[in-house]
C-alpha cells in the first residue's frame, strides 16, 4: 500500500512513460501527415468529445468496483486483527487453573501447563494469519520463514503441504479446545462455545479473502475499459488537429501536447482501477498484509508477557507491504 501523501514523480513516470511515449509518437505522426496535405484525417470534434464522456463514465464505474474490492479486503483484514486479539484475550482469561467443567475430574493445571497451552494457542493464531497471507499471495515457499517458527515442528510439517493450510490450523485450534473442555476441564460450556464462535468468525474472514482472491474482477469491465481508452486516444488527435488548424497552420503542432495530456489522464484513470482489482497480489496498491501480520504478532506476543518483540514494519520506498 502506497503510504506517502503525494505520489513521487518517478512513480508516476514509471507507470505511464511507455504509453505516453506512444501517444506522443502517434500524435506527431498525425501532425506530419496533416502537414503533408492529408487533411482527410480531420474529423469533427463533437463525436470525439462525446466518446470521451462515455469512456470517462465507464472508467469511473470500473474504478468504483475496483476500489470496493480493495476496501472489502482491507475490512476483512481489519476483522482478522480484531478477532486475533479477541482470541488471545479469550485464551488468557478463560483458560485458567480452575476446573470449571461439570463432570470432569482433573487436577488443577499448573502454571507451567497453562503457560504452555496459552503460548500454543496464541502462537498458532499468529501462524494462521501468516498462513492466510501466504495462501492469498501464493507464496508457499515462505512457510518455513513466516509460519513454521510459531508451530511445533511436527505440526508444521504435517500441515504445510495441505491444500489449505490455514483451514487446518483452525481445525487444530478447535481440537485443542475440545481437549481443554472434555479432558482437562479448563473450559466450561459458555467459554468453549464463545471460543468456537471466534474460530467461526476467523473462518468467515478467511473465506471472504479467498472469495476476492479466487473471483477475478469481471473481465468484460476490465477489458473493454482498456479498449475504450485506446479507441479514444487514437481518435483524439484526429479531432483536435482540425480545431487547432482553424487558428493557423502552425497551431496544428499544439495537437501533440494536448492530445498526450488528455490521453495520459484517461490512461492513468484506467491504470488506477486496474491496480486496485486484486488487493492480495503484494503490489504497490494492495492491502499491506505483511505489516498487518507483524502488528498482530506484536500485540499477541505482548499479551503473553513477552518483551523481546520484533519491530513494526516500515514502508520500503513509500510502500507498506
Amino acid at each position: 500500500m502506497y503510504v506517502r501523501e503525494n505520489i513521487r514523480w518517478r512513480v508516476i513516470w514509471k507507470l505511464g512513460w511507455k504509453k505516453t511515449s506512444l501517444f506522443a509518437l502517434y500524435s506527431l505522426l498525425v501532425c506530419l501527415m496533416y502537414r503533408a496535405g492529408i487533411h482527410s484525417l480531420d474529423i469533427p470534434w463533437q463525436p470525439v468529445a462525446t466518446l470521451g464522456i462515455a469512456v470517462s463514465f465507464y472508467i469511473g464505474f470500473k474504478n468504483n468496483g475496483s476500489y470496493d474490492r480493495f476496501w472489502e479486503g482491507r475490512k476483512l483484514w481489519g476483522g482478522i486483527v480484531n478477532y486475533s486479539r479477541t482470541w488471545a484475550i479469550q485464551t488468557l482469561e478463560y483458560i485458567t487453573s480452575v476446573v470449571d467443567a461439570p463432570g470432569v475430574q482433573a487436577p488443577p493445571a499448573s502454571g507451567e501447563e497453562l503457560s504452555v497451552r496459552h503460548r500454543r494457542l496464541v502462537y498458532r493464531q499468529i501462524a494462521w494469519v501468516n498462513a492466510v497471507r501466504l495462501n492469498l499471495r501464493r507464496q508457499p515457499g515462505l512457510w518455513q520463514e513466516h509460519v513454521a517458527p510459531f508451530l511445533d515442528p511436527a505440526e508444521s510439517e504435517q500441515i504445510r503441504d495441505r491444500q489449505n493450510p490455514p483451514a487446518h490450523l483452525l481445525r487444530q485450534q478447535a481440537a485443542d479446545l475440545r481437549i481443554l473442555r472434555q479432558e482437562r476441564g479448563l473450559l466450561n460450556d459458555f467459554q468453549h462455545v464463545s471460543m468456537v464462535r471466534s474460530l467461526e468468525e476467523l473462518f468467515n474472514l478467511q473465506g471472504g479473502c479467498e472469495r476476492i482472491k479466487n473471483t477475478p474482477f469481471p473481465r468484460q469491465y476490465a477489458y473493454f475499459s482498456l479498449v475504450f481508452v485506446w479507441l479514444f486516444a487514437l481518435l483524439l488527435p484526429l479531432g483536435l488537429i482540425g480545431e487547432f488548424a482553424t487558428m493557423g497552420p502552425d497551431h496544428i503542432w499544439l495537437t501533440i501536447p494536448f492530445s498526450v495530456l488528455v490521453s495520459w489522464v484517461f490512461h492513468t484513470m484506467e491504470v488506477v482501477g486496474h491496480t486496485s482489482e486484486n488487493p492480495f497480489e503484494n503490489e504497490m496498491n494492495d492491502v499491506p498484509m505483511t505489516a498487518i501480520c507483524r502488528t498482530i504478532e506484536i500485540d499477541l506476543r505482548e499479551m503473553l508477557g513477552e518483551t523481546e518483540l520484533p519491530p513494526k514494519l516500515a514502508p520500503i520506498d513509500d510502500i507498506l507491504y
